[in-house]
């Protein structure tokens, strides 16, 4: 038994030198709080906004809002030609995640392309939050069955 003693001690003296050199694991900070992020609700009106924005700017061939809205990395499929007025209905919001929305609506325009009548449509974004700022990344557009 008188030998087993200081082999005991030695392990409880290793067992407690390892304890007492473990570093204190630091408290975590406080995290910041994540920025509130929009309501779908007005998620929906900002996005719809800038697809009308887009369709105006469509219309009138002004190239600035899509420079604006579109991301660099966008992919567009849709009609050309010349638009007198169009209107835009039947919104529906899905969101993917937190920075990933995708929208769809019905789209009529009055105008033609190619000399043929613009065919109602029903159209699709996909809209990406990078960096704080919503951007259109891809569009298509689907004619509606008459």
């Amino acid at each position: 038994m008188k030998r087993h003693l200081p082999l005991a001690a030695l392990v409880v003296l290793v067992f407690a030198a390892f304890c007492v050199a473990q570093d204190a694991t630091p408290s975590p900070s406080p995290a910041a709080k994540p920025k509130p992020r929009m309501s779908k609700a007005a998620l929906m009106k900002k996005l719809s906004a800038n697809e009308n924005a887009l369709w105006n700017a469509w219309k009138n061939k002004d190239a600035k809002p899509f420079n604006m809205w579109l991301a660099v990395d966008s992919v567009m499929v849709g009609e050309q030609g010349e638009v007198k007025s169009f209107s835009l209905s039947d919104w529906k919001l899905t969101m993917v995640n937190a920075d990933a929305a995708f929208l769809t609506y019905k789209g009529s325009a009055d105008g033609t392309c190619g000399g043929q009548a613009i065919p109602t449509v029903w159209a699709s974004s996909l809209w990406v939050n990078r960096k704080g700022k919503w951007q259109a990344f891809s569009h298509q557009e689907t004619p509606v069955k008459p």
